[in-house]
């Protein structure tokens, strides 16, 4: 008899209830990434308590395509350490990454209550940027992943909070970068326009950009230095991942300015492209659902 195959079951659905299947990575990374995954598995049989164990077991997960094991490793620490924020942080994000949104700002208020009064820490990055040098903090993946779920839900007053809370956790340019992307984005939204114009004045051309290259690009745009259409081209020539990130804001400046067309023209394509796991794709999807527009 000829052999079966079922179906790949989805990782999760669209907001549209469209099934979303692992996104197959390309060869080498894959094969780096398993690696990763062996090594951190080992870790985490050698001594399965240990909380930087488990941690770094649902990360390596996560970054071969499988969300939902990842969420059950995180889920599994947080019974055994349920005051760590950091298994809250990764769960909650994870939990944006297959759209479940209300679980996520569930997860991120809980870990922003166990930060309270305590001193901010380097989150040691899963894949190293070229100078090696980590740009974020777990306050500041709290804060940031907060206001992104808030954003996603169209809850801006909520993820403006959460924005402000996160620049007093940007010390570095890249942090300040990334923040005052989402946060501009947010004001825009609110329509508070001369609020967000003050974003913009701590953002120069000069920064040192270790990792945001594509957010700073898109705040030189916000403040005038680069036209949209200009912006635009670059991001196809990057392929799928500028126009995700550029797409994304370029798309959020047509619709600030009126043009709701020509940004719901982006949104479509960023959503046509295959790695759904971005925070620009999922805000693309999100905006399109909001808007009760098609994708």
């Amino acid at each position: 008899m000829p052999t079966i195959k079922l179906p790949e079951d989805p990782e999760t659905f669209s907001l549209f209830g469209e099934p979303l299947f692992k996104t197959p990575l390309r060869a080498d990374i894959l094969e780096r990434q398993k690696k990763l995954y062996d090594e951190a598995l080992t870790n985490y049989k050698a001594a399965p308590e240990d909380a930087d164990n488990i941690i770094w077991l649902g990360r390596r997960t996560a970054y071969i395509g499988d969300f939902r094991k990842s969420i059950a490793i995180y889920s599994m620490g947080i019974k055994k350490h349920p005051t760590d924020p950091r298994m809250y942080r990764h769960r909650g994000h994870r939990f944006i990454t297959l759209r479940f949104f209300d679980q996520a700002i569930s997860d991120f208020e809980k870990a922003a209550e166990l930060i309270k009064g305590k001193p901010d820490e380097i989150e040691p990055d899963g894949i190293p940027n070229e100078r090696g040098i980590p740009v974020s903090s777990l306050h500041f993946n709290i804060w940031y992943h907060l206001g992104l779920a808030y954003y996603l839900k169209a809850d801006f007053e909520k993820a403006l909070h959460a924005y402000e809370m996160c620049m007093k956790a940007s010390e570095i340019d890249d942090k300040v970068i990334a923040t005052a992307h989402w946060y501009y984005m947010t004001l825009r939204r609110l329509g508070r326009e001369a609020e967000a114009k003050k974003i913009l004045e701590n953002i120069t051309e000069d920064m040192d950009v270790i990792e945001n290259h594509h957010y700073h690009k898109c705040l030189m745009m916000y403040k005038g230095k680069n036209k949209p259409e200009t912006l635009m081209k670059e991001a196809y020539e990057m392929g799928d991942l500028g126009l995700v990130t550029i797409g994304y804001g370029v798309a959020n400046w047509y619709h600030y300015t009126g043009d709701k067309e020509k940004a719901a023209d982006i949104l479509r394509e960023i959503v046509a492209v295959e790695g759904w796991a971005g925070f620009g794709y999922i805000a693309a999807e999100a905006d399109l659902y909001h808007m009760g527009l098609s994708p």
